[in-house]
């Protein structure tokens, strides 16, 4: 069914704690690849920041710079679509009808849900616990076809793919695309520079667990010389670092900044000290990542350039979302003016 469909690329970036190489490589660099292909749509999913208290400058501020990374990383605003969230009230009353056609046992499966929750999930707010519809409301808000995300993603997706195929049923429309998830391309899930077995994040206690897209060329240059390894060289082939975390990651990320596979970047430095690998991998990453912070910067320094970048993305989003909107209210039998 999807296929009736334009062929369209929708995804997001939540502005909250700044970005890092695991937004880079798993996601922008993959957005910037696919411009061309087909029609991106391509946002800074506010909204989703406030699931969790945010404070109010911080925020503007935030998702400004998540817009000066897409920008800096080489995406377009004249061939992709960029914008904030907040800017399209239609996400938000997309999300409101989803909400009455996901399913509470749906929502309970969300395993990211229970992560952030923990033993305190009677406290966090009722947003946290419903985003995955308004996630579902911003992929299909504009019948995208085609999601990029981490593999740490694709849950959400899946819970898309339940919500349209449930809204075309219960409403006997064929409406909604069933989206696909595009997951490929090594490092789309970038680990933790300290412990290979957890995720790069935002919020590390430390700061050497993350390259952070601001970082000047100085300290991506220390962090990878100072990243976490074992005492063991690199092996002759990709499957020898199977029960080595800390190795396939720098592994992996030399692979993702490099445009190469994990096995050609084996090939080429079988058995390899570290005292080879990390500067050779430091050099890599100044070389891929110091343009960029200093492109960020430079657009940071002008936030109403920025700020005009996003109301103009939200006037072309508007454009197609409003009448999947208003077709989808005339679906469901609301009834306007």
């Amino acid at each position: 069914m999807t296929s009736q469909f334009t062929p369209r690329v929708f995804s997001g970036i939540k502005p909250s704690g700044g970005l890092t190489l695991g937004n880079y490589l798993g996601a922008i660099k993959r957005f910037v690849g696919m411009q061309g292909q087909m029609e991106t749509v391509y946002c800074v999913v506010d909204m989703h920041a406030i699931t969790v208290w945010q404070d109010p400058a911080e925020l503007k501020t935030a998702t400004r710079e998540v817009a000066a990374g897409y920008i800096a990383a080489g995406l377009d605003p004249t061939k992709s679509i960029l914008f904030n969230q907040s800017q399209v009230s239609a996400h938000a009353e997309l999300g409101w009808i989803f909400n009455c056609v996901a399913r509470v046992g749906w929502m309970n499966r969300m395993t990211q849900f229970k992560d952030k929750a923990g033993s305190n999930a009677e406290k966090v707010s009722l947003g946290l616990y419903a985003y995955p519809s308004l996630m579902a409301a911003d992929i299909l808000l504009y019948h995208a076809t085609h999601v990029p995300v981490g593999e740490d993603q694709k849950q959400h997706v899946e819970l898309t793919r339940d919500i349209a195929a449930k809204f075309n049923h219960d409403f006997k429309a064929d409406f909604f695309p069933i989206t696909d998830p595009v997951i490929d391309g090594p490092a789309t899930r970038v680990m933790n520079l300290r412990d290979g077995t957890k995720k790069m994040s935002k919020s590390g206690e430390s700061d050497m667990e993350r390259i952070n897209m601001l970082d000047d060329a100085d300290k991506i240059a220390k962090k990878f010389k100072k990243a976490k390894t074992d005492p063991e060289p690199l092996p002759e082939t990709y499957e020898g670092l199977k029960d080595r975390p800390e190795a396939r990651n720098l592994v992996e990320i030399y692979a993702a900044l490099n445009d190469m596979t994990p096995e050609a970047v084996i090939a080429e430095y079988p058995g390899a000290g570290w005292g080879t690998f990390k500067p050779a991998l430091a050099d890599l990453a100044v070389a891929k990542l110091a343009p960029m912070s200093d492109e960020m910067r430079r657009l940071m320094d002008d936030p109403a350039e920025i700020d005009r970048t996003l109301m103009a993305g939200a006037d072309r989003a508007r454009a197609i979302a409003q009448p999947i909107l208003e077709k989808t209210y005339d679906i469901v039998g609301l009834l306007r003016g």
